[in-house]
């Protein structure tokens, strides 16, 4: 089930697994099975019509539903009207990096000792047009989503 209205909730699940005391200024949405988070994104720090994005999941592969992901994209893109996202990633977590590349983001340059214990953070972003999870299958899945979970839409 995807969560809305919990972003405090699904903005500690994100810090936990990334390692974040806190994130200013957010909004979050998670998706969770039996009760139980299994997934969340943070986005923070808008500025102008770019976002931040932090995404943060238990470990599988599960979580990555096509209504999921389109609710995730559709929010910064579509409700924020950022041109773009932009995705913080520590340099040795290899599988955040394949992660991240897969869902489309494109690797823009690289922080050095920009984490608390000194690690680098490599910075990806995704622009508006480059995102296929806003439209076409992701975007019919999320609305089938939406009327399952309230049919009054």
């Amino acid at each position: 089930m995807i969560v809305w209205d919990q972003p405090e909730r699904v903005m500690r699940f994100v810090a936990e697994k990334t390692d974040e005391e806190d994130f200013p200024l957010y909004t979050a949405i998670g998706l969770e099975n039996q009760g139980k988070l299994v997934a969340g994104v943070v986005f923070n720090l808008k500025c102008g019509s770019n976002i931040m994005m932090h995404v943060a999941s238990d470990g599988s592969r599960h979580w990555m539903t096509p209504a999921y992901l389109s609710a995730c994209f559709r929010y910064p893109f579509i409700q924020e009207q950022c041109r773009r996202i932009t995705g913080p990633v520590r340099a040795d977590n290899t599988e955040a990096q394949k992660f991240i590349e897969h869902l489309g983001f494109k690797r823009e340059g690289q922080l050095r000792a920009a984490c608390s214990d000194g690690t680098d953070i490599i910075v990806y972003g995704m622009l508006k047009s480059e995102c296929r999870f806003i439209e076409g299958k992701y975007h019919a899945a999320l609305l089938r989503y939406t009327r399952s979970t309230n049919p009054r839409v």
